[in-house]
């Protein structure tokens, strides 16, 4: 975006809150709240994550950056990964769920399952480390209130 005096300005990062209040704002100018179920919406984004699918299909395996796609095939791409996030910031808002702090607190499971010392440059599943805690016993993860949650991902 151009400034006053010519340059680039920075533009303003997007918060998961920014888009969820616009999300709640879009629905509310068109009563759609009604339709806007926790069951309508997965639905909605699985047909979404089907659409973004489709772009890649066939392609095989595609490097980093999509060197080879043009300026179309990425506006289209952005689209279809726009609608997958917005149904998601949508459901997370209608069942209660705190995206953000729900990624970081997986994020943090997710390191306590995989070790960089046990699974740097593997792609092994985290029962394959030679790790008790990672074989499905509990893993404890304070929550946001600071309490402990006990976690049990089965394989």
């Amino acid at each position: 975006m151009k400034g006053e005096e010519g340059g680039m300005e920075e533009e303003n990062s997007v918060t998961i809150n920014d888009l969820m209040k616009r999300m709640a704002e879009f629905a509310r100018e068109r009563d759609w709240d009604q339709f806007h179920s926790p069951r309508n919406l997965l639905l909605a984004l699985v047909g979404e994550v089907g659409e973004l699918s489709e772009i890649f299909q066939w392609k095989g395996e595609v490097p980093r950056g999509l060197p080879d796609w043009n300026k179309d095939e990425k506006e289209h791409l952005g689209e279809e990964l726009s609608d997958v996030l917005l149904y998601l910031v949508r459901l997370s808002d209608i069942c209660g769920v705190d995206l953000g702090k729900a990624a970081l607190r997986k994020l943090e499971l997710n390191a306590r399952k995989y070790p960089v010392q046990q699974c740097k440059a593997s792609s092994k599943k985290y029962t394959n480390y030679n790790n008790a805690k990672l074989q499905g016993e509990s893993l404890n993860i304070g929550n946001e209130n600071g309490n402990e949650d006990a976690i049990t991902e089965l394989p």
